[in-house]
């Protein structure tokens, strides 16, 4: 299964592309979308939209999971990223994956084991987790968490429903679940 990370800002829009098989990751690309400053906030959010697109065609991805917005002290800036993710939860689901949110903090316990790491620490264990990937900026490494955060909540629930449809269909079947 292919998953698209997504870090979601208005200046820059980190993503980054992972594929899972079973409890094995791999890295496949990532990058960061800069809109221009020097345009409208629609033209903005259009240069995301499309170049998001772009990137969904390039790399097909299977799921999506998209970091959450968090409150800024500046409730103005809050909006504005609020802008950005809304597009980076919008794109995939017009290719019609499953989207999946997470917060920062919870993608900063699942990749490095605290909620409170540091950039230096997520670029670190993105790098250890998947050899050869280098990002070339905290978006695209903050992208790759998110997707990598994604791969181990997601195998967990996929367990969890497998498990729990077996005991649906055993129990739909007239079998004995003891």
């Amino acid at each position: 299964m292919r998953v698209i990370g997504l870090d979601p800002g208005l200046r820059h829009t980190g993503w980054g592309v992972i594929e899972i098989n079973g409890n094995r990751l791999s890295f496949i690309a990532s990058g960061r979308i800069n809109p221009p400053t020097n345009i409208t906030m629609a033209e903005r959010l259009k240069y995301l939209y499309d170049e998001l697109s772009i990137t969904m065609k390039n790399f097909t991805p299977d799921e999506a999971a998209v970091e959450e917005v968090f409150q800024n002290k500046n409730p103005k800036s809050t909006v504005k990223l609020g802008h950005s993710r809304g597009i980076a939860v919008l794109v995939p689901a017009l290719f019609n994956l499953p989207v999946a949110e997470y917060s920062a903090k919870s993608v900063k316990q699942s990749v490095v084991g605290t909620g409170s790491a540091t950039k230096d620490q997520v670029m670190m264990m993105v790098n250890r987790l998947l050899p050869g990937s280098a990002p070339k900026s905290d978006d695209a490494a903050d992208a790759l968490a998110v997707a990598i955060c994604h791969s181990h909540r997601a195998s967990v629930e996929r367990i969890w429903a497998k498990n729990n449809n077996n005991v649906i269909n055993r129990n739909n079947s007239g079998g004995n679940i003891n």
